[in-house]
């Protein structure tokens, strides 16, 4: 994405949401929101954009593939290397207990979807949908 600060803003303004009602709901400074949106900082870190994604209703792939967080090979991942994308991200959540608990090996891609599933239900964070 060309802008991502024009983005971010688009995604907050589709949800109906003030800079502050995004502080209110996750904790990102509404200062710092604003800074982003019109390109006085760089796109935030993937720590931020984690607690934005539900938020703004879109996907945490979505939102690091539009900041640029991922390079060229990750942005072509297959849908099975976004499941080990998002089952390895459920694995490092200190907030998710569970989920380091997880033996993902020989997991179908089926089984690694559930797992995704009952994450982003439980927690909020979108992963892979949308």
């Amino acid at each position: 994405m060309a802008n991502f600060g024009e983005y971010l803003k688009a995604l907050r303004e589709k949800q109906r949401m003030s800079a502050r009602d995004v502080e209110r709901e996750c904790g990102v400074s509404n200062s710092y929101v604003g800074q982003i949106e019109h390109g006085k900082r760089p796109p935030p870190h993937p720590n931020v954009l984690k607690k934005l994604a539900p938020l703004y209703h879109v996907s945490v792939y979505e939102l690091m593939r539009a900041a640029g967080h991922l390079d060229e090979e990750q942005e072509q991942w297959s849908e099975m290397e976004q499941l080990r994308w998002a089952v390895n991200t459920i694995q490092v959540d200190p907030e998710y207990a569970f989920g380091a608990r997880l033996n993902v090996e020989g997991l179908t891609p089926e089984v690694m979807r559930f797992i995704v599933q009952v994450y982003e239900k439980t927690t909020g964070k979108k992963l892979l949908s949308m």
